[in-house]
């Protein structure tokens, strides 16, 4: 059985307001995305990157790829208009290249700082119940609000996960949920664990990490070097 890591790069960046997509941001001099793809080309169950690409990016990236040295790249595609589509795209594409018991594991290129734990754990779940969600509980309170200016209700934290990436799931599953989606014209989901519950599925918990964070404003960029500022092990050995 093959884990195939599916790192979704289709992004423009508009919310950080910069030239370039976030993903493909310099810090300390090495590109976002490529710290991304170091995760899995350094963890020794992963056996090939498939990588959904920005349009009119993907010259950059075959760039990234050959200065950096990552070998496992199997395909580079074009990314589509939202998430799902791109995601879509690299499973249909993963789906030509390898068999429906190997394990595809969707992941943002924005999220750097993924540890082999959390990419193991991920496996693991996944063998035993089918999927896995990366996950972290919620630790703060939660207001919920219609306007975005006030609140009349809290939600009880308890019962509330925040969903990371990797979330994985096999690849015969995988086409079978695309092409479910598109039946049943469900086109914009924002992951793979919101498109599983959308079309009935039960989702599987995998630990994720408070260190996995997702790339989208100049702050995270600020927390981001700062945790490159600390030893590998500071960091790489929790989850």
């Amino acid at each position: 059985m093959a884990n195939v890591a599916l790192i979704i790069a289709g992004g423009t960046g508009a919310r950080m307001h910069q030239d370039i997509p976030k993903q493909f941001l310099t810090v300390n001099d090495k590109p976002i995305i490529v710290y991304t793809m170091e995760a899995f080309e350094r963890h020794p169950d992963i056996d090939g990157i498939v990588i959904a690409c920005l349009d009119g990016w993907q010259k950059a990236l075959e760039a990234y790829i050959n200065q950096f040295n990552i070998k496992k790249v199997s395909k580079v595609v074009v990314a589509g208009k939202n998430g799902q589509d791109s995601i879509r795209n690299g499973v249909f594409a993963i789906s030509e290249l390898y068999n429906e018991d190997d394990l595809i594991l969707v992941h943002d290129a924005i999220r750097p700082m993924l540890s082999e734990e959390v990419i193991t754990n991920n496996i693991d779940i996944c063998k035993k119940y089918g999927n896995a969600i990366t996950v972290i509980p919620c630790m703060e309170a939660m207001l919920r609000s219609d306007d975005e200016v006030e609140s009349e209700e809290s939600i009880l934290r308890n019962s509330l996960f925040r969903a990371q990436t990797p979330q994985t799931i096999s690849v015969g599953d995988a086409v079978k949920l695309h092409k479910e989606a598109l039946e049943k014209g469900i086109t914009n989901s924002v992951a793979t664990c919101t498109l599983l519950l959308e079309l009935g599925n039960k989702t599987y918990f995998a630990k994720g990490s408070e260190l996995n964070i997702k790339i989208t404003t100049l702050e995270d960029i600020k927390i981001f070097k700062a945790l490159l500022a600390t030893k590998d092990s500071a960091w790489m050995k929790q989850s």
